[in-house]
């Protein structure tokens, strides 16, 4: 018997895992997909997070493979809007750290490889989850055979679908929006370095941001969902909106999503708990949702460490994460609409004045600080 099973080996899973084994506990992680997924969407790690990675010993080999940006650059119409500098920010990591998702899971899953192997178990997908006195029975499908597994603890980390949260019969409501976006990496052919670039633009707001190995990821608002996206299509919304000129024969990833975002009910039910997006599902827009999932798995695998390593009684511990986490995803949300609704369509009329005082705003130091913060999620 496991003392743990993490299901979902993305970013949050894996981590969690490696938390969970340098604590002494025997976890494993079980992912259904064979091989590690090559596309990446999350690529903003913030401050909070980073810190929250020190503690698993990830956080220095991150920083090597990925791009500091200090600087959020806001422009409309081919002018300059204002600048938030991150140099304000508490605490030494005064920027967001931008590295792909995939690398991000290249370096978990090998650091776990190495300190734990065995701890991830791939082409395993998890059929039932049912709790049975002081443990929980999973039933999961590898290689064609049905295998029973047992632990102590199940944690989700399987994301916004999940199929253990709805076994558990967690209740997660989801909400749509009103917002599609088209995105895709490019040879980085601008002059902006580092920074980090809104437009602002009466058609929906285009963001663009630097990658490692001179790639610049683009996210162009739509007001319809695209089935089919095209890095011609995408690249002709850019330099229409923006005056950009991107050139889609250097396109090394595409993708088109809706947003929507659920909230879990409770995040601990009996010997199952939700971590990430099984737990909080955020839109993409702001970059918070993995962040929040990794804070998730600092702030609970202490608590399971004490509950099933040295037999403390954490009830109170597990209420007070799951009150804590909850307000801070819904927190998390909050934030993701207001970023949403700053970048939907505006009449030119109307966006000059919304623009001249988000401008003045800016200049002031202590909302520039305020600004700052909240994109970094501090």
């Amino acid at each position: 018997m496991h003392d743990v099973i993490v299901v979902g080996g993305g970013p949050v899973g894996l981590y969690t895992a490696l938390l969970l084994r340098q604590a002494g506990l025997d976890a494993v992680v079980l992912e259904r997909r064979a091989d590690r997924s090559s596309h990446s969407r999350a690529i903003g790690i913030h401050p909070p997070a980073l810190r929250a990675l020190a503690a698993g010993g990830i956080a220095e080999e991150l920083r090597t493979r990925g791009v500091l940006i200090r600087d959020g650059v806001a422009r409309s119409a081919g002018r300059h809007v204002g600048t938030v500098s991150f140099s304000t920010l508490p605490g030494e990591e005064k920027y967001v750290l931008a590295v792909p998702q995939a690398v991000t899971e290249e370096i978990l899953e090998r650091r776990l490889q190495e300190e734990f192997p065995g701890t991830v178990r791939r082409g395993v997908a998890v059929l039932s989850s049912r709790e049975h006195g002081d443990h929980v029975r999973t039933v999961v499908r590898s290689q064609g055979e049905d295998i029973v597994l047992e632990a102590r603890i199940i944690v989700a980390a399987d994301g916004a679908r999940s199929s253990v949260r709805d076994g558990a019969g967690i209740r997660a409501p989801s909400r749509r929006y009103p917002d599609c976006y088209v995105m895709g990496d490019f040879l980085d052919g601008t002059d902006d370095g580092h920074d980090a670039v809104l437009y602002l633009e009466t058609g929906g707001i285009v963001e663009s941001f630097p990658l490692p190995g001179g790639i610049r990821r683009w996210v162009v608002r739509l007001g319809s969902p695209v089935d089919r996206p095209t890095a011609e299509h995408l690249t002709a919304l850019i330099r229409d909106r923006t005056g950009v000129a991107v050139d889609a024969t250097t396109n090394s990833m595409l993708s088109a999503f809706e947003v929507q975002s659920r909230l879990a009910e409770r995040f601990v039910a009996g010997r199952t708990v939700l971590v990430g997006d099984a737990a909080h599902e955020v839109s993409p827009i702001g970059g918070q949702g993995m962040n929040l999932g990794w804070l998730d798995a600092v702030r609970l695998v202490p608590i399971i460490a004490a509950s099933l390593r040295d037999g403390d009684d954490v009830g109170a511990r597990l209420a007070e994460y799951e009150k804590e986490r909850r307000a801070q995803a819904a927190l998390a949300r909050r934030k993701a609409h207001l970023n949403m609704a700053l970048g939907r369509p505006l009449p030119r009329p109307l966006l000059r004045p919304r623009n001249a005082v988000l401008a003045a705003l800016i200049r002031n130091d202590a909302v520039h600080t305020g600004v700052a913060r909240a994109f970094t999620m501090q």
